[in-house]
């Protein structure tokens, strides 16, 4: 799954629009890497977004293409 839909269909960011322009401005690494919109997201993967002075990290625990809120809420593992 891209990383835009994934960031998205997870609900770590609202809109896919949103989440596309954040790793357009380079903010999001995904292993320690700088990470475009298109990057294929896999389990174990850890995701970093640097929005302002807040830095967030996310474990990837799923990948679904279809979530539910209760199951978004599963899809990953919040690290900082």
């Amino acid at each position: 799954m891209r990383l835009d839909k994934y960031l998205k269909v997870s609900r770590i960011i609202k809109r896919r629009t949103v989440a596309n322009e954040v790793c357009d401005a380079k903010h999001v690494t995904v292993n320690g890497k700088v990470a475009r919109a298109s990057l294929e997201i896999k389990v174990g993967d850890i995701i970093e977004i640097q929005m302002g002075s807040n830095l967030s990290r996310y474990e990837v625990l799923s990948v679904s293409e279809h979530a539910t809120k209760e199951d978004a809420a599963l899809m990953f593992r919040q690290l900082s």
